[in-house]
């Protein structure tokens, strides 16, 4: 499974749609607190795990001909377009004892696993469901998913689910949550979403009420009013929403920027935003990702006038890696390739999947004769083809890192191919991106990144653009969302820049509660929150504990005790072993030596003195521990197995 970072596409499949756990495993909670609302207030978090299980299914993906291609495969909503004049617009009656909820369950403490719900008496709905893919921090592990326990608990409440965007940190956690939910919530989202959605739940066996919605659409959910309004952003069809209730309204942004010449043709509406501005904010969540760049981010068309002359020029192959979900990105590189007499080939599992959705939709614009099977390539002379793969992250079994590792089963690298890494890596991956970029540089590949052009651009509004939202909306109340503290708190500096007054900006951590009433908003009682690890098989399953083991593991060895002793007699029976893997010197036999003898007369010590069972054991573990620390200064994991006869 190639694993795309947070804008790509692989996920683990499953054979089952699941059910709801009834009988969750117990779980840790971490509680803590933290500066929040101008520096004060209290938030707490929470640590749980979840379980369930499923299985990888490796089928490879094809593009589908335009002959072929069926243009819709999902279920039409019901939704209500705004009449014209200045009417406002489905507005909610005000009632004075209404309480209205904003939970943020992820994306406050990362790029990554966005979910936030919105509750108003015996009305819910959850504004996306994403996750997070891991980072050296989490060895073995597949994907990171927000823990929605809260969700769950109140699913009779639950009315829908909005889907802003089709990126993975905002979709990857739907397959999982709709798993576990036991009734089929409508899920609301643009065209282009709904078809990655729907491709999500076709790998993993999920049936769901997929709801088509455009920008100007308005729905009612339960007591909530939601109005739809265009975003610009790296994928099609982004949307902002706008959420009317009886206790006040809110403004979600969602992802954006503000190109003022996009790709696709769709701006950010300020129209809308200045309309919501007039009806009254009480509260604004905004996009964070970008707020700590001073400076309007570049177009996309900018990308686009970056790779023509690159690939006009280069000798052999061109292999650009993007994120497999940037639409926009991959019609400027097939533009770019058709321009200049090339064939375009797609490899890796979310490019090809993402590829075909977004043709069969009509967002994604390339001809069946311009495109080429990843298995025809031996057929083709190298200065005929781009290849536009996975892999702008680095990942190790991506369609780039195979290719550069000469792993890939079709494509071969060679000297004066040049490759494009059209993305930027994500925190976390940079070590990764360069070890990539060293295997191509020996093969002697002229490799592109923003550095050298500008062969990508960012899919977030910069400080300028914030602002200038901010500034159009005039929110009564801000929350800034979508970053890391960091970012969060750039985008607050900037809320108070543009005349959002201190005390009502807030500073949340995912868990929190904020209430927002006829009185103002203020922090509510936190929810039980927290991350769930997809690792292998299992969701859930794994611990912080665990991820903690394999670290150790990895950075100091393990060494292994294992000895017979007979309690009554207080005697070691037949012979002590030590075995030492990855441990420095651990393949030195007086080392070895000098373990055994040392476990040893710990043993016979410890049973004169009586010790028996787990304490027989431990007192083993820290005399061999106490010898490794001062012999090579590391401190492996040491595994105790004293069998009792």
């Amino acid at each position: 499974m190639a694993n795309e970072h947070i804008h790509g596409g692989g996920t683990a499949n499953s054979n089952e749609a699941g059910k709801r756990s009834g009988s969750r495993q117990s779980r840790a909670n971490e509680t803590e607190n933290t500066a929040t609302q101008a520096g004060q207030g209290k938030n707490r978090r929470h640590r749980t795990k979840r379980h369930m299980t499923v299985t990888v299914e490796h089928k490879r993906p094809q593009i589908t001909p335009e002959d072929q291609m069926e243009k819709e495969t999902f279920s039409k909503p019901r939704t209500r377009k705004a009449r014209g004049g200045s009417r406002r617009r489905g507005s909610v009656e005000r009632k004075p004892d209404a309480t209205l909820k904003v939970i943020p369950l992820g994306g406050l403490d990362a790029i990554g696993k966005n979910m936030t719900a919105f509750e108003c008496g015996d009305d819910m709905i959850l504004v996306d469901a994403g996750l997070m893919f891991p980072d050296d921090d989490h060895p073995g592990i597949d994907l990171i998913l927000p823990d929605y326990t809260y969700v769950l608990e109140n699913e009779h409440k639950l009315r829908g689910i909005i889907i802003t965007h089709g990126h993975e940190d905002h979709t990857g956690s739907l397959p999982y949550l709709m798993k576990d939910l036991s009734r089929k919530v409508p899920i609301y989202a643009t065209k282009m979403t709904l078809g990655l959605v729907e491709g999500k739940f076709n790998e993993h066996r999920v049936k769901a009420r997929l709801a088509e919605v455009k920008a100007g659409d308005e729905i009612k959910l339960g007591s909530f009013v939601v109005d739809f309004f265009a975003v610009n952003h790296s994928i099609p069809g982004a949307l902002g929403v706008f959420l009317q209730s009886p206790a006040g309204n809110v403004l979600h942004t969602g992802d954006f920027k503000l190109d003022q010449s996009p790709i696709d043709g769709v701006h950010t509406d300020f129209g809308a935003l200045a309309r919501f501005g007039k009806m009254g904010v009480d509260l604004m969540m905004s996009d964070s990702t970008n707020a700590m760049n001073p400076n309007f981010t570049p177009s996309e068309a900018e990308v686009g006038r970056a790779l023509r002359p690159i690939i006009e020029n280069a000798k052999g192959r061109v292999i650009i890696a993007s994120f497999a979900s940037h639409i926009h990105r991959l019609q400027q590189i097939a533009d770019a390739a058709v321009a200049c007499g090339r064939k375009v080939v797609v490899t890796g599992r979310s490019m090809v999947q993402n590829t075909d959705i977004a043709r069969r939709l009509g967002y994604l614009k390339i001809q069946d004769v311009d495109l080429i099977d990843a298995y025809d390539l031996k057929d083709m002379p190298a200065d005929k083809v781009v290849i536009m793969c996975t892999g702008s992250q680095g990942e190790p079994l991506s369609a780039l890192a195979r290719i550069a590792n000469g792993e890939h089963r079709t494509i071969q690298i060679d000297e004066g191919d040049t490759v494009i890494i059209s993305a930027t890596p994500v925190p976390g991956n940079e070590k990764a991106v360069t070890r990539v970029v060293n295997s191509l540089a020996k093969i002697g590949c002229d490799v592109y990144d923003k550095r050298r052009a500008m062969v990508h651009v960012s899919g977030h509004a910069g400080a300028e653009e914030l602002k200038l939202v901010l500034s159009i909306v005039q929110p009564k109340n801000f929350m800034p969302v979508h970053g890391e503290a960091t970012h969060l708190r750039a985008h607050a500096k900037l809320a108070e820049a543009t005349g959002v007054p201190a005390r009502n900006i807030f500073l949340c951590e995912n868990g929190d509660t904020l209430e927002l009433t006829q009185d103002g908003v203020r922090f509510g009682e936190p929810v039980e929150s927290g991350i769930v690890y997809v690792d292998g098989l299992s969701v859930g399953d794994t611990s912080k504990d665990v991820l903690d083991e394999r670290q150790t593991l990895g950075g100091a060895g393990v060494a292994l005790i294992c000895a017979a002793v007979d309690l009554r007699k207080k005697q070691i029976m037949g012979h002590v072993r030590v075995e030492m893997r990855g441990i420095t010197g651990g393949d030195v036999s007086d080392l070895r030596r000098e373990a055994t003898d040392t476990v040893k007369g710990t043993l016979r010590r410890a049973l004169e003195k009586g010790t028996k069972g787990r304490d027989l054991e431990k007192t083993c573990r820290d005399s061999l521990l106490s010898l490794l620390w001062e012999r090579t200064k590391q401190r492996p994991m040491v595994v105790s197995s004293i069998i009792e006869l």
